[in-house]
């Protein structure tokens, strides 16, 4: 079960490094100055992408909470 808490951390961790980076992403966005139609359109991409992250990040913690409680 060690295993299983290991892994759930590295995919959470994965899952953390993809939100970090939408959010790099979402103020290089807003510094380019965009319009507002502009802006939306590249916020939609990364609002897609965070969502995954996020997802990613909880499967990881669910591992993680699983093999604390299996061990």
């Amino acid at each position: 079960m060690e295993l299983l808490i290991w892994a759930g951390a590295a995919v959470s961790l994965v899952g953390m490094v993809g939100i970090l980076y939408c959010a790099l992403q979402v103020a290089k966005a807003k510094k380019a100055g965009l319009d507002d139609a502009a802006l939306r359109a590249r916020l939609r991409g990364v609002v897609a992408m965070n969502l995954g992250a996020l997802f990613v990040s909880v499967i990881g913690l669910m591992l993680v909470v699983l093999g604390v409680t299996f061990k």
